[in-house]
């Protein structure tokens, strides 16, 4: 079998990493979600270029999740990360998010869900890397291992088929 020199799963997440991106950018460019839509955003927060307070850090040491909902402010959005202003126990903080920190991406207004495998900061980039992204039927928040942040959860996890880059790899 030969090697994948292409690298089709960098390429696959990229991609994906892009709608959130797109989608983040015309919510700073008109300032409000369209609609019902809302976000729950899981980063690692030991990753590379994440920037949190000291108190959040303590707080949340591997991983957090964000709600993009009504109160948010001075959302700027690059081509690598997003920078986004949130309350947090009446407490304003400013985070700094690179893309490539983002572990899962979900809006319950649309039932649509992206999740990537993401090494820590600690940890080595591993060459393989599984994306799951597919639409949900009926779902609440997706995350099981973080702190809920908001919403109306009900502890389900969504439905839906995962998809996975590694069944698509040729083995060696």
């Amino acid at each position: 079998m030969s090697q994948d020199h292409i690298r089709y799963d960098i390429l696959a997440q990229d991609a994906l990493r892009s709608v959130i991106r797109k989608v983040l950018s015309e919510v700073a460019a008109t300032g409000h979600l369209p609609g019902d839509h809302h976000f729950f955003i899981t980063f690692l927060t030991g990753a590379p270029g994440v920037r949190i307070s000291q108190h959040l850090k303590a707080k949340y040491p591997e991983q957090m999740t964000i709600v993009v909902q009504h109160q948010f402010w001075e959302l700027k959005v690059s081509e690598s990360q997003f920078e986004i202003g949130l309350s947090f126990s009446d407490t304003p903080e400013k985070l700094v998010i690179p893309f490539n920190a983002i572990r899962g991406f979900y809006d319950p207004s649309v039932s649509f869900e992206l999740e990537f495998d993401v090494a820590s900061g600690e940890e080595e980039e591993s060459p393989s890397a599984e994306i799951t992204a597919y639409p949900v039927e009926k779902a609440e928040e997706a995350v099981d291992d973080t702190p809920k942040t908001g919403g109306d959860d009900d502890g389900k996890k969504p439905g839906g088929s995962v998809v996975s880059l590694d069944s698509f790899r040729k083995k060696n």
